[in-house]
């Protein structure tokens, strides 16, 4: 097997194990938003708003709002200008700079259809940190999923320092993680929109990057996508039938 077909062979395992990824966490979201549906989910919000609650104090309220400021929609879309135009203007990555939009801005709108879809209540309204409107899946979980989910992968992409790479990724998923907690934290959504939110954006970031990586792919590789898998399972076809 020559070295081209066996990197063809690799860039097919990162899709299937991509999509896999994506169809895992679907079933997962199904089954939370079905529960949620039939009301299943309030011990785990109570418990949860509980714990955070107890760390409660005017100076982890302030703490909190501006954590929460991190994933909402003016900030995410001020920090968006200056991702885009790396992505288009420094590196000259028109697929990255597009599927950058696809992933933050079909996001969005995801957001928007599926809470509308679900419809739930917020436990409570509060328009000074953007609470507003329905409350499953959480909004700014979702979008600083996909957000800093999409920086981390272009950190790795871009094949930064070790030190560098290893920075992003855990100050990055802090972030998201701590973004959530705001949200709990300040009223503006039970703990399953948040989960939620990290679900979702985790199939919708997934879904964009697999896009992102065949087109990639196609474009570099002389092997064309349909010529390669041929290639790769032509042996694992031919033992299987010798074994018949």
């Amino acid at each position: 097997m020559d070295r081209e077909t066996k990197l063809s062979g690799v860039a097919f395992i990162v899709l299937l194990v991509g999509l896999g990824l994506a169809t895992l966490f679907i079933v997962l979201f199904a089954e939370l938003a079905d529960e949620m549906l039939d009301h299943e989910l309030a011990v785990f919000d109570a418990v949860l708003i509980q714990l955070i609650s107890a760390v409660e104090s005017s100076g982890m309220d302030t703490v909190m709002f501006v954590i929460t400021e991190l994933g909402s929609v003016w900030f995410l879309v001020l920090l968006s200008v200056g991702v885009l135009w790396i992505l288009g203007v420094k590196m000259r990555d028109k697929w990255g700079a597009l599927f950058y939009l696809v992933a933050v801005g079909g996001g969005s709108l995801l957001t928007v259809l599926l809470k509308h879809f679900f419809s739930r209540e917020r436990p409570s309204i509060n328009e000074t940190i953007d609470a507003v409107g329905y409350s499953f899946p959480s909004g700014h979980s979702m979008g600083s999923l996909i957000f800093y989910g999409f920086l981390i992968y272009l950190v790795i992409r871009t094949r930064q320092k070790p030190w560098l790479q290893w920075a992003s990724v855990f100050g990055l998923s802090g972030v998201i993680v701590l973004i959530g907690i705001s949200r709990i934290y300040l009223g503006a959504h039970f703990p399953s929109d948040v989960l939620a939110g990290y679900i979702a954006g985790t199939i919708w970031l997934v879904l964009s990057l697999v896009a992102l990586e065949w087109i990639q792919w196609q474009k570099r590789s002389p092997v064309q996508p349909v010529a390669a898998l041929r290639k790769v399972l032509a042996p694992v076809y031919r033992a299987i039938i010798e074994k018949i």
